[in-house]
């Protein structure tokens, strides 16, 4: 892929991300037919809040893997990165569902946190294919860690936003272990220590703006 190519697969995914048109899924949300319990004011705020995490959470792997898939030296493996960030935007598709049922709105650091992930990404892969792989891997944990995290703060009676993070808990742990498959290298245990206290970084802010 030539550089023009690069910034113009880079660039395309912003928009199709970032843009506050909704992705359409390719697969229907766990959240439907979820038992329908009422909410209250409060419970439905702390929902939307955590929901607005998870949705910029999303647009951050949108970043990560189309930063990787524009700079991958293996063709193979841009293609298994390209493949990702298709699954992945079905989890992007729900959250902004949800998000809209609750009355919440996306991050407005949306576009910063996609221009991040998507250096982070690239940087990664102009390093070497296994250490981008070793990155996907990582990423992937941090993100179930946080996903069991929000379970446990949901309300008890927000059925449909529990049914689509357990479901999303699941395809995380699954990405993060292809990547490993695929001859991803672990990384140091500082880097994933340095990577951990960023997303915290963000969960925290994005749970606020």
């Amino acid at each position: 892929m030539s550089t023009v190519d690069q910034l113009i697969h880079g660039f395309d995914g912003f928009l199709r991300t970032v843009a506050r048109v909704k992705p359409e899924a390719k697969s229907q949300s766990p959240a439907q037919g979820a038992l329908d319990e009422p909410l209250t004011a409060d419970e439905k705020k702390l929902s939307g809040n955590l929901m607005r995490v998870n949705h910029a959470g999303e647009i951050c792997a949108q970043g990560l893997y189309n930063g990787q898939a524009a700079f991958a030296s293996n063709q193979a493996i841009s293609q298994a990165l390209v493949k990702a960030a298709e699954e992945e935007l079905d989890h992007l598709s729900w959250c902004r569902d949800r998000l809209d049922e609750l009355g919440a709105r996306p991050s407005i650091l949306d576009p910063l946190w996609y221009a991040a992930s998507f250096g982070l990404g690239a940087g990664a892969a102009l390093i070497s294919d296994n250490v981008s792989l070793g990155f996907v891997h990582a990423t992937e944990d941090n993100v179930a860690h946080h996903l069991r995290e929000h379970l446990k703060r949901l309300p008890t009676k927000d059925h449909a936003s529990r049914q689509m993070l357990e479901k999303m808990l699941d395809d995380e742990i699954q990405h993060g272990q292809t990547a490993l498959a695929q001859g991803g290298k672990k990384l140091p245990r500082p880097l994933r220590r340095l990577m951990w206290e960023g997303a915290k970084l963000m969960t925290k802010t994005a749970e606020r703006f």
